[in-house]
């Protein structure tokens, strides 16, 4: 069998380990990180070309910032500390993906991580997380992707054991 010039191969899906892989050689590049106009008040960003039709971001983090609890639904990604530190809530444990719009957490699915520069994490499905610039003084820079595009991102609110759908943003609402 013989396949035509004019035929293009199907390009694979990027994995988390691609994206992570990316995110890191992204983080790298100390000519881009340092392009990120930075603000005193507000996360800055700049959308990246992510690889493999991924959707991809730079984004600058003022001291005592953070994103409040969400998930990507769909999309697995990856993200990693460019400069600065930050931290990471997250949950350990897949939430049902629709059809709720309160649960209560068993007591062991918290996690934490410290992620300074050149740390970072790849995650599935649903994963419910937060992330911090716990600091006082301090920017911190990160480089984020995911698989696909975001079709949405949840955002909850959580007082201790409860969590809650609070609304769902989707492109038009961050782009």
């Amino acid at each position: 069998m013989s396949v035509s010039p004019s035929a293009s191969p199907a390009v694979a899906a990027p994995t988390q380990a691609d994206l992570l892989d990316f995110v890191r050689r992204t983080a790298a590049d100390a000519e881009l990180i340092s392009s990120l106009p930075l603000d005193p008040e507000g996360r800055t960003w700049i959308r990246l070309e992510g690889p493999g039709g991924s959707e991809a971001w730079l984004i600058g983090w003022p001291p005592g910032t953070g994103t409040g609890w969400h998930d990507h639904a769909e999309s697995v990604g990856a993200f990693l500390t460019a400069a600065g530190e930050l931290k990471e809530h997250a949950l350990a444990a897949r939430l049902p993906a629709d059809g709720w719009k309160t649960l209560e957490l068993s007591d062991d699915v918290d996690r934490e991580r410290e992620l300074p520069a050149g740390k970072g994490r790849a995650f599935g499905h649903h994963h419910v997380h937060e992330v911090l610039n716990e600091s006082t003084e301090q920017h911190a820079i990160s480089v984020h992707a995911y698989y696909p595009p975001l079709p949405q991102i949840r955002r909850y609110s959580r007082t201790g054991q409860i969590l809650r759908l609070e609304h769902v943003e989707r492109p038009e609402d961050w782009q």
